[in-house]
C-alpha cells in the first residue's frame, strides 16, 4: 500500500523532530509526514499520534487506524467522533521493565523513610527512624496485567511481600491475588504501600475514595503510576492530614502538567511527579511502530486494537 502515514502529536518540536529521525531511519522508503506538511489529507491511512488534538484526525477522511506513541489513549477516547477507527496503543516490550523498576524504586523511597528524612534535613534535625525490614512490608498492587507482573517479580526479589488486585481473579507464584470490591477490601487492610497500576476506565474512576484509604493499613501509603482519575485527591488529602495514612507518591493527575496553583505539589506529605515513571522509549518504541507499519503495508493486518468498553 502505497498511501501516507501522517504524523499527528502535539508535543514540542524536539521531541517530534527524534520520533520523525527514528522513523526516517528505519523505514526511509515510506515516510512519516508531520500533519501541518500534510499534501493529500485523503491520501493518508494510518496516523501515528502523540497527545493529538482530536480536530486534526477528523480532517483524514479515509483514516484507517491510528497507532499512538503512549500506553495511555484515555485522549482519543474521549472524543466519540473518533470512536469508529481502530486505535492501538503502545505495547512496548521494555514498558513492563521501566515500570518495575520505577515501582522498586519508589516503593524503597517510601520503605526507607526518605520523605522523614528530606523533611529532618530542611529542620536540621538528626534523628533515625526505626529501622523495618523489606519482609515485614506488605506492597499492594492494583492491577495484574504485564505492569503488575514484572512489579510484583522485581518487589519479591527485593524481600517483599507484594500482594495484588485485579478486576477478575488471577493466579501468581508466589504472590497472595484478590479480585472485586470485597477483594480490594481485603486487600488494603493489610497493605504498608499500595501501588496503582490500573487504567483509567468507567470502573475504576475514583476506585481510590474516602472508604479506600480510610480501608487501607494505618500509616500505609499509595504509589499513583496508573492515571490520575482513579485517585479521589481531595480524599487522599484528608486521609494524610489526618495522620491515617503517611505519604503519597503521584505521577499521574486529572490535569497535566498539573497546574502551579494545585494545593497537591505544597502538600508535606506527597511526592510529585511530572509523568515520568514508564516513559516511552523511542529507539524500541519506533522500531515496533514500524513493524506494526510493515505488516500494514503487506499485507493490510494492523496490529490489536484497543477495546473501546475497556479502555484498553
Amino acid at each position: 500500500m502505497n498511501s501516507s502515514i501522517a504524523f499527528v502529536a502535539d508535543i514540542d518540536s524536539e521531541e517530534a523532530n527524534s520520533w520523525l529521525g527514528h522513523f526516517a531511519r528505519l523505514m526511509p522508503e515510506t515516510p512519516v509526514v508531520p500533519f501541518d506538511a500534510l499534501a493529500d489529507l485523503e491520501a493518508v491511512e494510518v496516523a501515528i499520534v502523540a497527545n493529538p488534538r482530536p480536530a486534526d484526525l477528523l480532517k483524514l477522511p479515509n483514516l484507517k487506524w491510528i497507532q499512538s506513541l503512549w500506553a495511555g489513549v484515555e485522549g482519543i477516547l474521549k472524543e466519540p467522533s473518533l470512536d469508529h477507527i481502530p486505535l492501538v496503543r503502545m505495547t512496548d516490550p521494555n514498558l513492563a521493565e521501566t515500570m518495575a523498576e520505577a515501582v522498586l524504586a519508589w516503593t524503597l523511597y517510601l520503605h526507607r523513610d526518605m520523605p522523614a528524612y528530606a523533611q529532618q534535613q530542611k529542620e536540621a534535625i538528626w534523628k533515625q527512624m526505626p529501622f523495618t525490614r523489606a519482609s515485614s512490608r506488605t506492597v499492594g498492587i492494583l492491577g495484574l496485567g504485564k505492569l503488575g507482573l514484572a512489579a510484583a517479580t522485581v518487589l519479591k526479589a527485593a524481600g517483599f511481600n507484594a500482594v495484588g488486585w485485579s478486576r477478575s481473579l488471577k493466579t501468581i507464584d508466589g504472590v497472595q491475588t484478590f479480585a472485586g470490591r470485597d477483594g480490594l477490601t481485603e486487600m488494603l487492610d493489610q497493605t504498608d504501600i499500595l501501588v496503582c497500576l490500573l487504567p483509567h476506565t468507567l470502573e475504576t474512576r475514583n476506585l481510590l475514595d474516602a472508604e479506600a484509604f480510610t480501608t487501607l493499613k494505618k500509616g500505609g501509603s499509595l504509589i499513583n503510576f496508573g492515571r490520575g482519575a482513579i485517585v479521589d485527591h481531595e480524599a487522599l488529602i484528608d486521609a494524610l492530614d489526618s495522620g491515617h495514612m503517611n505519604h503519597a507518591v503521584l505521577d499521574v493527575f486529572r490535569q497535566e502538567p498539573l497546574p502551579a496553583k494545585n494545593a497537591l505539589w505544597q502538600h508535606p506529605h506527597i511526592t510529585v511527579l511530572p509523568h515520568i515513571s514508564a516513559p516511552t522509549d523511542p529507539v524500541s518504541a519506533s522500531q515496533l511502530v514500524v513493524m506494526n507499519m510493515r505488516h500494514y503495508q503487506n499485507d493490510g493486518s494492523m496490529p490489536v486494537t484497543v477495546n473501546r468498553q475497556t479502555g484498553y
